[in-house]
């Protein structure tokens, strides 16, 4: 493959995840409720995601992923009850809770959970499918990959979908320090559960 069949590829896919969609709102909001760590985590989980639809383009299970229908249907209103649960927990947390998590209870939450709670996002997202089986077939002749091909994109798809979404979630956590006083976490848990909940409700409804 041509290197700049990898940039194009590359830079679609910048612009896909750089755009604000349920999975930036996600880990946005985990990052400003509980920390840099969980929000990490979360990432991790939707990067997952990525690696697991772009090896069905890659495999040619686009049109498999797209016509998943109920199975689709499942993991699609899972990724948004999760976000709504979350959301919903975050309108309810007490502000000393949060302050405690960001001292560096919230490591102790459960790394796991939060990669699981990442990949359903990602699994439940119309976009990374829109992606992945409409896009990218566009950039790059996927018939004609060879072994090297696949592992050169993967590593793009680790580095650009992790990358860009670390970023958002170590500015988010980094703006939460300015945050002291009890009433002012209150309203932004509130306001990060919203965005949640708002999230969960987008995703289901598509």
């Amino acid at each position: 493959m041509h290197v700049s069949s990898l940039l194009a590829m590359a830079a679609a896919l910048a612009v896909a995840v750089a755009a604000p969609g349920p999975g930036v709102f996600a880990i946005v909001s985990c990052a400003i409720a509980r920390g840099a760590r969980e929000a990490l985590a979360l990432v991790c989980g939707i990067v997952l995601g990525d690696l697991a639809y772009f090896s069905c383009a890659v495999l040619g299970m686009a049109a498999l992923a797209r016509s998943m229908g109920g199975a689709f249907l499942a993991v699609k209103l899972a990724g948004a009850a999760y976000l709504a649960w979350t959301g919903v927990r975050l309108w309810l947390q007490d502000p000393a809770v949060t302050a405690r998590a960001q001292e560096g209870s919230s490591r102790e939450r459960g790394f796991a959970r939060n990669v699981a709670g990442g990949l359903a996002v990602t699994l439940g997202n119309p976009k990374a499918i829109a992606f992945y089986a409409g896009l990218l077939p566009m950039v790059v002749t996927l018939e004609q990959l060879s072994a090297a091909d696949v592992g050169a994109m993967a590593v793009i798809v680790v580095f650009v979908v992790g990358g860009i979404l670390a970023a958002y979630a170590l500015a988010a956590a980094h703006g939460r320090r300015f945050l002291g006083q009890p009433m002012r976490v209150r309203w932004l848990n509130r306001l990060a559960g919203l965005v949640m909940i708002a999230a969960a409700v987008a995703i289901a409804l598509r």
